[in-house]
């Protein structure tokens, strides 16, 4: 992924409204999400949600299928690897990030 892909990611779930799309459709995953369910499990206007959904998009953050007269959205899935994989290439110098649980007991204990 270049850096100009994960910036206009990033950008587009910079606004609350669309992170909180997102992560709605996101959880929904491959079942996808209409934009009514959107519209009623978060309260976002329908012309709002448009611009957001339209936002998500372009960001190439999820896809969207037309089934007879609805419109599913559904995450992108290679997108947001590769989006996570870019934030997490070479995390903590290749070595695990996971704390040492024989320091953290000793820790403790002190």
């Amino acid at each position: 992924m270049k850096n100009t892909d994960a910036v206009q990611s990033f950008l587009a779930l910079g606004q609350e409204s669309r992170l909180n799309i997102f992560r709605l459709i996101v959880q929904r995953g491959s079942e996808g999400v209409t934009p009514s369910d959107i519209k009623e499990s978060l309260g976002i206007p329908a012309a709002t949600l448009s611009f957001h959904l339209k936002e998500l998009y372009q960001a190439n953050l999820i896809l969207v299928e037309r089934q007879s007269r609805n419109l599913i959205y559904r995450p992108h899935a290679e997108q947001v690897q590769s989006l996570m994989d870019f934030l997490l290439f070479n995390c903590c110098g290749g070595q695990s990030c996971a704390p040492d649980k024989s320091k953290t007991k000793m820790k403790e204990t002190s």
